[in-house]
């Protein structure tokens, strides 16, 4: 089996958090590879701007499906390398409290959380109206952040090593991540933080939520497994039929009457002996034999 099988493999039986790596790594290498083409040729770089979320609704309007990519998105390599070791060390704490289908669940509507929030404060504040008309968004973080609160709410008493640190709780890692947050709202990086709030506050929100007995993922589960079953080939199934109707009663009959038959023969040992029987008898009882 080549690497690539196994890869494939890998991604076909692995968890959701494996495949959500997989993504955005597929991403990754994929945007990468396809700009050292666009170098090459002295060509502009445009394919992130089709993957960004981009802050002015007037292009967001043309290009929806950002609001989806631009969670996938990464083109810095320490970005998408903290991204995936977060998504990676909290995703495993986060199935350890709750399922697959939940970690997906608040994995895409934390990156929707923040787009959301990301769109509103560049469209409301006077503070990013000279930038909004160029301003993009992409990453994972707004979807990570919002594991990592959920499972701070959930569980704020685990406790995880972190380098350099020691042992921490959980709940002081969320509280120390959303105040950075919110004081890097006024940095170069005004979108990230403001994407990573919105997260922050989806996670709070479902873990609230699934404290009373609601599963805010539900509707979006049940959106995909839509869409996997509409584009899921169906397979046909093939029933062949060996023999007829006829020829099975006819062996059913031939079967009856030599187990008659066999009775038959058995019974007269038991009365005369094995010397009574005539030659016919003795080949069959031979045969029965050899069975």
């Amino acid at each position: 089996m080549g690497i690539a099988d196994e890869i494939k493999e890998s991604f076909k039986k692995g968890s959701v958090l494996t495949r959500l790596i997989y993504v955005n790594l597929a991403v990754f290498l994929f945007v990468r590879i396809v700009n050292v083409f666009f170098f090459l040729l002295n060509q502009e770089f445009t394919l992130l701007s089709w993957l960004s979320l981009p802050a002015d609704f007037g292009q967001l309007a043309s290009k929806p499906w950002t609001l989806v990519t631009y969670m996938f998105l990464h083109f810095n390599f320490l970005h998408i390398l903290f991204n995936l070791l977060w998504l990676y060390w909290l995703g495993k704490i986060f199935l350890f409290y709750f399922d697959e289908r939940k970690l997906l669940g608040v994995y895409l509507l934390g990156g929707l959380t923040g787009g959301v929030f990301y769109l509103i404060a560049y469209n409301l504040f006077p503070a990013f109206t000279e930038v909004l008309t160029f301003s993009q968004l992409l990453g994972a973080s707004a979807s990570v952040i919002a594991i990592v609160v959920a499972v701070a709410m959930w569980a704020p008493n685990h406790t995880i090593n972190l380098l350099f640190i020691g042992s921490i709780k959980m709940k002081y890692i969320a509280l120390v991540s959303v105040f950075m947050y919110v004081i890097g709202i006024a940095s170069s990086n005004a979108g990230g933080n403001l994407a990573h709030l919105g997260g922050a506050f989806w996670g709070m929100v479902y873990v609230l939520q699934y404290r009373k007995g609601k599963d805010l993922s539900k509707g979006i589960n049940n959106l995909i497994d839509g869409i996997v079953k509409f584009f899921k080939p169906k397979q046909k199934i093939k029933v062949s039929y060996k023999g007829n109707k006829s020829g099975d009663i006819e062996y059913n009959r031939n079967k009856n009457l030599k187990q008659e038959e066999i009775n038959r023969v058995l019974e007269k040992i038991s009365k005369s002996g094995y010397d009574s029987l005539n030659k016919a008898e003795k080949e069959l009882l031979f045969k029965m034999g050899k069975k």
